[in-house]
């Protein structure tokens, strides 16, 4: 049996309400909006005694709700009618107050968007949208609180309008006071529509979580010595960088860009350049983590205070070329170089924490150490350690492994 094709109107009329259909590709970003389900009696238990909304009194709607009372009382004393007629509307206003609140808490879906990084005392931005999943009622004076783990709820973000099935996006602007990770649990969601009168909320959990890296001050190096490139400590033996090795023959198969011309016209045959092999200083930063049992509340300051200043040499290193290691007392390490970023080593500095030490004794206050030692930038060397050196001591004397290494100093 063939089938027939619907007539032109119908097909428009079709066509339109397939266009007016709300896209559902947003759906995707709401799925981590979903609450866990509870793992035992208890949890079920608090789960169903928990009150979905909360509300509170403003203070107009104290005010109110004491006229309500007082035309109550009056009206019940009296038998006016005139009064039970006043005490009716101000009533009804109550119920309409709730429900019209109810309509605009109802069928909202709320994204938070962190930033990839942040640090201390630096502010970067907190995205929060909100989606309206109602079909025809819109969202009026919409307020989001974003709430974190063991930290007070002072970031708002206020919606005036929240069309049906659109999204409106605000975002609120934080400056974080102390390393570490940052959790966020979930919204609070609250509205004071349509007379002001109440404040109803509801809380929507959301997990997230934002690394908060330590600051970073600047500071400025020791120059390189005479004669020496940015980001070179030396060059041992033959390869590709920048600087010229040696002279020779040139043979079958070698590049000819580096054929040396103001040579080869006075010879018979061409010179070719030859290229030195460069190699890039490692800085090794120690980190004193063992914290001892005798004033503890100083050594933590002074332990947050030499990862500040860690935090503020790696990066210096970084931005000069030198490949860079810290070492924490308490075992873990960490390297990076210029190609991976300083990422690395600004989290590992974000999330260490300290560990008792086993030994009681006096706190630590050195500055912390480096190690310098010559290596490629593929990988450190490997072998004995370097001597204990200050990253900041100018560089002297001979030495195998660099052209000019600094003076080893007795820890």
């Amino acid at each position: 049996m063939a089938v027939q094709p619907l007539p032109r109107k119908q097909q428009m009329k079709t066509t339109r309400r397939a266009s007016r259909r709300p896209a559902r590709s947003r759906a995707s970003d709401y799925s981590s909006l979903r609450r866990p389900e509870p793992k035992n009696a208890w949890q079920r238990l608090t789960r169903r005694l928990r009150p979905p909304r909360r509300l509170k009194f403003t203070r107009e709607g104290k005010y109110f709700l004491g006229i309500t009372l007082g035309v109550g009382f009056a009206a019940i004393n009296t038998g006016n009618n005139l009064l039970y007629l006043l005490l009716g509307m101000l009533l009804s206003l109550i119920v309409l107050s709730g429900v019209m609140s109810e309509l605009s808490l109802r069928d909202l879906n709320v994204v938070r968007r962190l930033p990839t990084r942040a640090q201390v005392g630096r502010a970067h931005l907190v995205e929060i949208e909100v989606f309206n999943r109602k079909k025809r009622i819109p969202s009026y004076a919409i307020e989001v609180e974003d709430l974190r783990a063991g930290q007070p709820a002072d970031k708002r973000c206020f919606f005036l309008k929240i069309s049906p099935n659109s999204a409106q996006v605000a975002a609120y602007r934080r400056s974080p006071q102390r390393r570490g990770r940052d959790c966020h649990v979930g919204f609070r969601i609250a509205t004071r529509f349509p007379f002001g009168l109440f404040e109803k909320s509801r809380e929507v959990p959301c997990e997230g979580e934002l690394i908060i890296y330590p600051a970073v001050d600047p500071l400025r190096l020791r120059t390189n010595e005479g004669g020496r490139r940015l980001g070179g400590a030396g060059f041992a033996g033959r390869g590709s960088g920048d600087e010229v090795f040696g002279l020779r023959p040139m043979r079958e198969g070698d590049d000819p860009r580096d054929i040396y011309w103001r040579k080869s016209t006075l010879l018979d045959q061409l010179v070719l350049r030859e290229r030195a092999c460069e190699t890039r200083p490692d800085v090794e930063l120690v980190l004193e983590a063992r914290r001892p049992a005798e004033n503890a509340d100083e050594w933590n300051a002074q332990f947050e205070r030499r990862i500040r200043d860690i935090a503020s040499r790696a990066v210096a290193h970084l931005k000069r070329g030198d490949g860079v290691t810290i070492s924490a007392t308490s075992g873990d390490r960490v390297r990076a170089d210029r190609s991976v970023g300083a990422d690395r080593l600004l989290r590992f500095l974000a999330l260490i924490e300290a560990v008792e030490s086993p030994v009681s004794g006096p706190p630590a206050t050195a500055a912390p150490v480096a190690k310098p030692f010559a290596a490629s930038s593929q990988a450190p060397p490997s072998g004995p350690a370097a001597p204990i050196v200050s990253d900041m001591a100018p560089p002297s004397g001979p030495s195998s492994g660099l052209r000019n290494p600094p003076p080893s100093v007795k820890s």
